[in-house]
């Protein structure tokens, strides 16, 4: 099969298309034939090396594709299902050895395309919009990189659960990308203090709950814009880690902080398919939208790197395999 492959740490240029062998799936075990692999952020902290991995080592970790064979006792799937998965690594190829019981079924009203683009960026939303404050009407959340493809998810839930969104983004094209994803309030962080904006729009309030992606750029900027006994949760690091702050820092505006990583709210299947059918009922009913920015081959993935890295991109990049 073709697969792209890391042989050393470094930039984009170190994904390389080589051809590579596969097994029959052992116990437990499911061979996906996939159609398309998602690419995350996480894919780029890998390939530097700021997330070592053993090398060689095939990247992506999310997926859309066929079950092409089964294992010893796998009875949630069987040849021929539609599937999409995530936390298991090697979807950047034509096929993966993956844990059946990370398989989520892939209802016939979704498209492949759709498979690949929800399981990681649409179950992280599902756990930062549930799991660290219970989001009531009209409050004011702060929604860092709006217009990206985990921004959109957050956007489109959070207005859903009825609160004022107010996001950042870099420019005028993307801010329309947020407005058009129901955000109510859009600053352009380079032409626009992120901090003085949401204190002059929530008139002085602040946001009473903030999602950040970012890290470096914003964290900081976070406790200063954040509302008495407000909430911030942290979940990536997109302009490098996050400065050290001292804990009492929290204090003076009673702040909670808290830090999330999706693989820890999929701690078993059933919590798994909790999170995928939430996301995948969002989409049926037409209140959450995915939007796919690019479809790029297999064999360019260090072009949809690049776009990735650079943040070019409004939506999702996929890799059509």
């Amino acid at each position: 099969m073709k697969a792209i492959e890391i042989t050393q740490y470094g930039g984009p240029e170190v994904l390389k298309i080589s051809e590579r062998t596969i097994e029959r799936p052992a116990k437990g075990k499911a061979l996906i034939r996939i159609e398309f692999a998602g690419i995350n952020f996480i894919d780029i902290y890998q390939r530097r090396g700021a997330y070592p991995v053993k090398l060689p080592y095939i990247p992506g970790l999310e997926a859309s594709g066929i079950v092409e064979d089964i294992g010893e006792g796998v009875q949630n799937v069987k040849p021929g299902d539609r599937v999409a998965y995530v936390h298991e690594p090697g979807s950047y190829a034509e096929k993966s050895l993956v844990n059946a019981d990370h398989l989520i079924p892939l209802p016939s009203d979704l498209t492949f395309e759709q498979g690949a683009a929800f399981p990681l960026q649409g179950m992280t939303a599902h756990y930062l919009i549930h799991e660290f404050r219970k989001i009531k009407a009209n409050d004011i959340v702060l929604i860092h990189a709006a217009a990206g493809g985990m921004g959109l998810l957050l956007v489109q839930w959070a207005k859903h659960l009825g609160a004022k969104v107010l996001g950042t983004v870099s420019n005028e094209e993307k801010a329309k990308t947020a407005k058009e994803a129901g955000a109510d309030e859009i600053i352009i962080y380079t032409k626009q203090d992120f901090v003085a904006e949401v204190r002059r729009l929530t008139d002085k309030h602040g946001a009473d709950f903030i999602i950040d992606g970012v890290g470096k750029t914003t964290f900081s900027g976070n406790l200063k814009a954040a509302a008495l006994r407000g909430n911030i949760v942290i979940f990536g690091a997109a302009s490098g880690p996050a400065d050290p702050i001292s804990p009492n820092a929290l204090m003076e505006h009673s702040l909670t902080l808290s830090g999330g990583s999706l693989f820890n709210y999929l701690l078993s299947a059933e919590e798994l398919l909790m999170r995928a059918r939430a996301v995948i009922e969002g989409v049926q009913k037409g209140w959450l939208k995915l939007k796919i920015d690019a479809i790029i081959p297999l064999e360019k993935a260090s072009e949809a790197h690049r776009k990735l890295e650079e943040r070019k991109t409004s939506g999702k990049v996929l890799l059509a395999v």
